[in-house]
């Protein structure tokens, strides 16, 4: 079984050089893609407490958790991963890294024998740091070519999570 595990913001965030308010997160939206095109089931990493709605407010809240190394509490994990092979890891790029929330995620389970494939949306800093951080966090995992998705061109995704997808399965360069 596949399974689309994702982090997404709703809310202020950033486009480009503005800010645009959006009901449904970027990462969501690709996940959601992704989920329609695998059959996979999706589950949305969401934290106890989570950031504010405005974006400037947002980032200092996130660069504040990344500076002290926090793994924010999770609303709820799934009881276990036992029944998926294939594990979609979707989150936002901040600052080169996964969102602290995910890492909690991470954390919180055994990766040995499963297939990871990350995937991000970012406003230009592509999958910086986040795959190689994947891998060392999720031991034993097999952990796939990542791809990277403008959050801005995240309603219009559908050609190039296609396209990774058949590289990512062939074994070609993937991003």
């Amino acid at each position: 079984m596949k399974l689309v595990a994702f982090y997404s913001r709703a809310g202020e965030n950033y486009f480009g050089g503005q800010y645009r308010v959006i009901e449904v997160g970027n990462t969501e939206k690709v996940a959601r893609t992704i989920a329609a095109l695998t059959g996979a089931e999706l589950f949305q990493i969401r934290q106890v407490v989570p950031y504010a709605w405005d974006y400037q407010t947002c980032i200092r809240q996130a660069q504040e958790d990344k500076r002290a190394n926090a793994r924010p509490e999770l609303a709820e994990l799934p009881e276990n991963l036992e029944g998926y092979d294939q594990i979609y890891l979707g989150y936002p790029n901040y600052w080169g890294d996964l969102p602290m929330a995910v890492y909690t995620f991470l954390e919180s389970f055994d990766w040995t024998g499963k297939t990871l494939h990350p995937f991000c949306t970012h406003e230009g800093s592509g999958l910086g740091g986040t795959v190689q951080s994947i891998a060392r966090t999720c031991k034993g995992a097999h952990v796939k070519n990542g791809l990277a998705v403008w959050g801005s061109d995240a309603d219009n995704c559908l050609e190039k999570v296609a396209s990774w997808m058949q590289h990512d399965t062939t074994g070609g360069a993937a991003g």
